[in-house]
């Protein structure tokens, strides 16, 4: 592997985690919600990464694979006087729970930094070598 070529798999990688921690952030947003565009509540989305094996040069690395809606249970609260409540008096709030999305935007900005480091430091040995052959 080309020293090249962990700046693609970085690159990579800090792209997906963006896409991951704008999901997360779209997630907490909507933690509250009691219904969306659609009239109805809000459904946690979650990130499916795929590796990208590295068979031709530059491709290694990792991509967003899909982005699916969470299959929790809403939580109801019984609020008769709510305008959003059903015929029993329920309001269906979002199934974002927002412990597990703090726990995920810490994890994704934890791999967003390291990979920033691990581009730094390739640059940063990159640079020396250059330097030894002066």
């Amino acid at each position: 592997m080309s020293m090249f070529n962990i700046f693609g798999v970085s690159g990579s990688a800090i792209s997906s985690q963006a896409q991951r921690l704008n999901i997360v952030a779209s997630n907490l947003a909507n933690a509250d919600a009691v219904a969306g565009p659609d009239g109805k509540a809000y459904k946690a989305r979650q990130v499916l990464f795929q590796s990208m094996p590295g068979n031709d040069p530059g491709t290694a690395g990792v991509k967003v694979k899909t982005i699916h809606e969470s299959d929790a249970p809403h939580r109801r609260t019984h609020e008769p006087s709510h305008p959003s409540a059903d015929a029993e008096g329920y309001v269906t709030h979002s199934n974002v729970n927002p412990v597990e999305e703090m726990v995920n935007m810490i994890s994704a900005s934890r791999s967003y930094q390291n990979n920033v480091e691990v581009m730094n430091t390739a640059k940063s040995l990159m640079l020396k070598t250059l330097q030894m052959g002066q």
